[in-house]
């Protein structure tokens, strides 16, 4: 994932269920936070 501007905002690793984001998605101020957290928990519960 990345901005606009192409800063890396979110890593992915192929073979290993390994994610990160350079943000925090709980935040208040994350349009989308929540959305992102649910879809994580049901990616995690899924593998």
């Amino acid at each position: 994932m990345a901005l606009d501007d192409g800063e890396i905002m979110g890593v992915s690793h192929k073979t290993y269920l390994i994610e990160g984001v350079q943000f925090h998605p709980e935040s208040i101020m994350t349009p989308e936070g929540k959305k992102i957290l649910e879809n994580f928990v049901k990616m995690v519960k899924n593998k």
